[in-house]
């Protein structure tokens, strides 16, 4: 019998791993809660880093290494990111197999162009729409799979608990089957987790709101470590829309676009030209993020000077999206930008083969932490989607599930548990502690920092959390969201902590109060959770589960 891997998740690095674990002779079953094309991979505009060095410019993979690693502020994994920029070359490859069009240059090959804090030109991109063609082209391949019956998928599901034998190691997942409205667990001989980020806990942000964390936490509680979660990016250019922010991706700045605020008198000010030069916009986004909050003023971006012609053939989503959502021409006008919550550097801690600190558990995607560090550069999460899930798939092969022995009763606790956050007779919405869970994080938790703050952050969703023993929610409006807001609280928790142990300023965690970066925290931080308190600590190898 064929060995069953269990993959929760089904953006990219889902479905990158959920391939490769059936073209290595092991059958998939991929879970999600919606299907791949509404995943927030689809989302993903700039491109993926690759150093191909099509332009004969010198292009390694060694310096696409240094770059991420100085991007991260040397905390990330160099072991490891080497590996990843090593394999960044055949991945493209890989995914022009499987069907994704990149856009070409005169020659017939692969344009590339130059993201933020990146030595050379060495993104590949398919339009305004990367992440979107490479999602098409993994799902095409793995419907084939599915024809062939090495590959189930099944969406209305969400995660709620791991499997676990006598000893922590995982052997499946508990999970809440919304069509039929039941609480089922799955055995599998390993488990992949694929769950995005924490979007959901900061409410507007760039990302969906399905990513939530809760996922990450729920692992973190029953074993699982945590690691540098203060490491948050705001992405300088988003715009303003009614129900979330919306991504003004970092090619515009690629292409040659210029940030600039206006003086009382009317003045353009070149602020990043001024301070770091010509190639000032094009500055790591945490720098610029940074920059832009000091302003003090409303910054623009122009990319006016390309033409129309140009807009609409390398940035045609931008020009879409001015036009629908804030009624503006960016060929005509600039656009007015603010820096958004967009990317996670933080999540589970995983060793170079993704597992976790739990046994046959590994995490993929944004829900792990290991190459960003304190920083990710523009064009690298595509990349590390991709590799990621490839290499927890190619491990999570050889391995063969844990016998657990308990099942039923686990799975019986876990429905206890799930059906016990709600009751017919309540009328309290789970919604509003979501609700003052992102207005504590956003007030708290900015793009600079301070420890009083993040204590007053810790202390109100401490409180938040006695509520939520205390309390049944009203089980008609999102029997699921009501099991899931105090893992959302927990992780909330676990990042302001985080924030409040690292001392010092470094990559996307600025400390108004310890402005310098230091030495001695040139190190990951990890979270670890026991007997209901969660415990900070930083290693200085440390980028190893």
């Amino acid at each position: 019998m064929k060995k069953k891997i269990l993959i929760i998740g089904c953006g990219l690095s889902g479905l990158s791993a959920a391939v490769t674990v059936c073209e290595n002779g092991a059958c998939a079953l991929l879970v999600s809660p919606y299907t791949s094309e509404r995943a927030q991979s689809v989302m993903a505009a700039g491109g993926m880093n690759a150093a191909l060095d099509r332009q004969g410019l010198g292009d390694t993979p060694k310096i696409h290494c240094e770059d991420t690693m100085k991007g991260g502020a040397e905390i990330a994994d160099p072991e490891a990111v080497l590996a990843m920029c090593e394999a960044a070359p055949e991945i493209t490859l890989w995914m022009e197999r499987l069907g994704t069009v990149f856009s070409l240059g005169e020659d017939g090959r692969p344009r590339q162009r130059i993201m933020a804090g990146h030595t050379y030109p060495r993104t590949v991109f398919a339009g305004a729409s990367t992440g979107k063609q490479l999602v098409t082209a993994l799902v095409r391949r793995a419907r084939v799979l599915e024809a062939d019956g090495v590959l189930e998928r099944r969406t209305n599901h969400y995660f709620l608990k791991l499997l676990l034998d006598a000893k922590g190691r995982c052997g499946g997942a508990i999970l809440w089957d919304e069509l039929n409205k039941e609480v089922i667990s799955l055995r599998a001989d390993a488990v992949i987790l694929a769950s995005g980020g924490q979007n959901l806990i900061f409410g507007k942000t760039t990302g969906t709101i399905s990513c939530d964390g809760t996922a990450a936490a729920v692992a973190f509680t029953q074993g699982a470590r945590l690691k540098n979660l203060e490491m948050i990016q705001y992405h300088p250019t988003t715009i303003e829309t009614p129900s979330k922010r919306m991504l003004i991706t970092e090619a515009a700045r690629g292409e040659g676009g210029r940030l600039y605020y206006l003086e009382e008198s009317g003045k353009r000010v070149y602020f990043m030209e001024d301070k770091y030069g010509e190639k000032g916009n094009l500055k790591p986004r945490d720098v610029v993020s940074k920059e832009m909050y000091l302003t003090g003023k409303q910054v623009y971006l122009d990319i006016t000077f390309l033409g129309e012609k140009k807009i609409e053939e390398r940035l045609s989503e931008v020009s879409k999206l001015c036009k629908t959502y804030i009624h503006l021409d960016p060929s005509k006008e600039p656009i007015p930008v603010v820096p958004c919550i967009h990317f996670f550097m933080g999540g589970l801690a995983v060793s170079h083969n993704h597992e976790t600190t739990i046994p046959n558990l590994y995490a993929v995607g944004e829900c792990a932490s290991i190459y960003h560090g304190a920083n990710r550069l523009g064009g690298n999460s595509l990349l590390a989607a991709l590799y990621s899930g490839r290499v927890a798939a190619k491990d999570a092969v050889k391995r063969s599930g844990f016998a657990v022995e308990d099942e039923d009763r686990q799975r019986d606790a876990c429905r206890e548990e799930f059906d016990g956050c709600h009751s017919k007779d309540s009328h309290f919405p789970s919604m509003y502690l979501l609700n003052n869970l992102s207005e504590i994080m956003n007030g708290k938790f900015g793009i600079v920092r301070n420890g009083q703050d993040l204590e007053s952050g810790i202390e109100d969703l401490d409180f938040f959390l006695q509520i939520c023993r205390k309390i049944k929610f009203d089980a008609l409006i999102d029997p699921y969201r009501n099991y899931a807001i105090k893992y959302m609280l927990l992780m909330g928790k676990a990042i302001l902590l985080s924030a409040q142990a690292r001392q010092e300023s470094r990559g996307a965690h600025n400390r108004a109060d310890y402005p310098e970066t230091d030495p001695a925290f040139c190190a990951a931080s990890y979270c670890t959770y026991a007997d209901g308190e969660i415990r900070v600590s930083f290693e200085k190898d440390g980028d190893h589960a």
